[in-house]
């Protein structure tokens, strides 16, 4: 049984209205008739761990869009976490929101509920770009939100920004980076639009009037100088932080450190064991909260080639003193003709004991990752 602090992640599934890119288990939020039940059933959820005496250092309540729940629907569930975990004092406490759906006293509750990290989803400042996308807020509507969780003390707000838009100019994205900058956030999510099987942008993927290959290459690269140049450490694929304010409960997913994942279809990983819920809202209800479709226990294979590949998502890489010492093995004598050939071609970088990606092998880590596994 584990006995270090892990993260707990809360699924809320509900939104205004699902975003043309968007593939994630989520519902739009007037077609739902069984809110209440889902909310019970996640309560009932989280107290099932109450006999387990598990410490919490990070808590990240995501979705869908959590800021669509009512103050006391949100204290309810915080209430439930606090009875059920030893939630440490300095825990990281995240919520995810929309700035469409925030106000004064929504946020207040956040902070009441010990909440101190707000993640917002702008992803553009232009409103031709938005509408694209299927937003339902606009520039003003984030600076309003952005502007009101600062006066009530969340010193800790990530943006998130997306590259690759249809109608998107590097002149376009420009601007939303430096809009987002001026107002001095501490972390930034700077992802590239994927089309998703299943979302209405795969239907009319063919009419998008997307970037070209070049013209998002252009973004990332101006994106990761622009910000290194304003003190944002390029910590992950997609995410950049001022010193010390990188996500510590993201960097347990990456590091392969534990945590458990409560709601509709969320993941864990416990006791060596990945396991995830259903992600039918009738079956995750009619089970009190709890399905479990899968339960794997890792074996030294699977760990050692998760290590690799979440670890190369970071700009700190992996150790190879650590990877021998847990698995047994060499890693650079097994891959070093790979590693070789990719160092030669300023992809990935070998210094000391370290092994990882350098900014233009991040931009293709998929195909490196590959490669060395």
């Amino acid at each position: 049984m584990t006995t270090k602090p892990i993260g707990l992640y809360v699924h809320i599934p509900f939104c205004v209205r699902k975003c043309n890119y968007c593939d994630f288990c989520s519902f739009d939020i007037s077609s739902v008739t069984w809110k209440e039940q889902y909310l019970k059933a996640l309560e009932s959820e989280i107290r099932s761990y109450t006999e387990r005496n598990i410490a919490v250092d990070s808590i990240f309540i995501g979705g869908g869009t959590p800021s669509l729940l009512t103050p006391d629907e949100f204290g309810l569930i915080t209430e439930a976490i606090k009875d059920s975990f030893d939630v440490l004092p300095d825990v990281e406490f995240t919520v995810e929101a929309n700035p469409g759906t925030l106000n004064e006293e929504k946020l207040a509750a956040f902070v009441r509920c010990g909440v101190n990290r707000l993640s917002m989803g702008l992803q553009s400042i232009h409103e031709n770009e938005l509408k694209t996308l299927g937003r339902i807020h606009n520039f003003d509507d984030f600076k309003h939100s952005f502007t009101i969780a600062r006066k009530i003390g969340i010193n800790n707000i990530n943006v998130d920004l997306m590259y690759g838009i249809p109608h998107q100019t590097i002149d376009s994205f420009s601007k939303t980076l430096e809009s987002v900058c001026d107002l001095l956030p501490e972390h930034i999510s700077l992802y590239g639009l994927i089309i998703e099987e299943g979302t209405p942008f795969y239907k009319m993927q063919r009419e998008l009037p997307l970037p070209t290959e070049d013209t998002e290459c252009d973004m990332y690269y101006f994106a990761a100088k622009y910000l290194r140049k304003l003190g944002y450490f390029h910590y992950e694929i997609s995410n950049y932080a001022k010193a010390g304010m990188e996500c510590q409960h993201n960097l347990k997913y990456w590091r392969c450190e534990e945590y458990i994942g409560v709601g509709l279809n969320a993941h864990s990983y416990l006791d060596s064991k990945r396991f995830y819920n259903s992600e039918n809202a009738d079956e995750y209800i009619l089970d009190i909260g709890r399905k479990n479709e899968a339960e794997d226990e890792l074996d030294n294979d699977d760990k050692a080639y998760e290590y690799v590949m979440l670890r190369l998502r970071l700009s700190e890489g992996f150790s190879l003193s650590e990877y021998r010492s847990l698995f047994g093995r060499d890693f650079l004598k097994d891959h070093m003709d790979t590693v070789k050939r990719l160092c030669n071609s300023d992809l990935v970088d070998l210094s000391c004991d370290r092994l990882s990606l350098t900014e233009k092998g991040l931009y293709v880590s998929n195909s490196i990752i590959n490669e060395l596994l």
